[in-house]
């Protein structure tokens, strides 16, 4: 099953790290010094993704300009010698027509998102990629998914999953957990969105990172408002199970959930920390705050 194409919704309001989305994406918030699209593309290219999709909202130009050259920058760091920003951005420049964007022009939910892209994904398996949750970890966490889907049919759906305290399942899209395909890897046996408390069927919590096969799309263009009165991915999905398989993969490395800004806040540390170039420094700095 070879996986070309990544969908990244991006059209949210970040409305949990108000103020500083009132007027930047909060796709564009920096971790130390690269925004968060640029890490989740940055995940997308180590696991062999060629096309990125991006659904975009109102005032979300800016994720287009970061990834398209900027003559006039270029040009003032030649014309001073700065060879080490140069490579930088060279380094981060995507390739020709390897980029698309559409609209989601209404809030409808994540469901919603994904269905705008369908028509440049086509009829191929694709992978969802929601960019305010980063994963720190070599490989990549859609690096690990790609692997595991290798080992499966052509016609299976791959979920990230990771354990959340029980008293915390009903805030969570949970996942049943059947038949064990080795230590990380697991049939999936049902889905429920934000289940009741008591009543989740496990702990296994659905993240930000999915491969799906085309035919979610025909059920998300008629699937019916869930969750929150939006469009729900995980209510389509559980459709899509009564035909095709579903699996969870236990993925390796550090969930980050970016889009709270205690989240942000611990993503910054923990990706700072994770720098040979900064680690000491972070390390200093830090020690100094608390000793005050």
């Amino acid at each position: 099953m070879k996986i070309r194409k990544a969908v990244f919704p991006v059209a949210g309001l970040g409305t949990r790290v108000l103020p500083a989305t009132k007027a930047m994406p909060k796709e564009m918030l920096t971790i130390v010094d690269k925004p968060l699209i640029q890490y989740v593309v940055d995940e997308a290219k180590e696991a062999g993704i060629e096309h990125f999709i991006f659904v975009t909202g109102r005032n979300k130009g800016v994720i287009e300009d970061h990834f398209d050259r900027m003559y006039e920058l270029d040009a003032t760091l030649a014309a001073r010698g700065k060879k080490a920003e140069q490579e930088i951005l060279a380094r981060d420049q995507p390739a020709a027509g390897a980029m698309s964007f559409t609209r989601q022009q209404a809030p409808l939910g994540l469901g919603h998102a994904v269905w705008c892209a369908r028509d440049i994904v086509g009829n191929e398996p694709f992978a969802v990629i929601l960019p305010d949750e980063l994963v720190l970890n070599t490989p990549g966490c859609l690096a690990q998914m790609i692997e595991a889907a290798g080992k499966l049919g052509d016609k299976s759906n791959v979920i990230a999953v990771e354990a959340v305290p029980d008293h915390l399942t009903h805030q969570y899209g949970i996942c049943g957990v059947g038949k064990r395909l080795g230590s990380k890897m697991f049939e999936v046996d049902g889905m429920v969105e934000k289940p009741p408390k008591g009543t989740a069927p496990s702990n296994l919590s659905i993240t930000g990172r999915y491969i799906l096969q085309p035919e979610i799309f025909r059920i998300l263009e008629t699937q019916e408002r869930g969750a929150g009165g939006e469009i729900q991915l995980t209510d389509a999905m559980i459709g899509l199970a009564r035909t095709q398989s579903f699996y969870g993969v236990e993925f390796e490395g550090e969930r980050h959930d970016c889009g709270s800004k205690a989240g942000f806040l611990r993503a910054n540390i923990a990706f700072g920390m994770a720098r040979p170039d900064l680690r000491d420094g972070l390390r200093a700095e830090m020690k100094a705050y608390l000793e005050k």
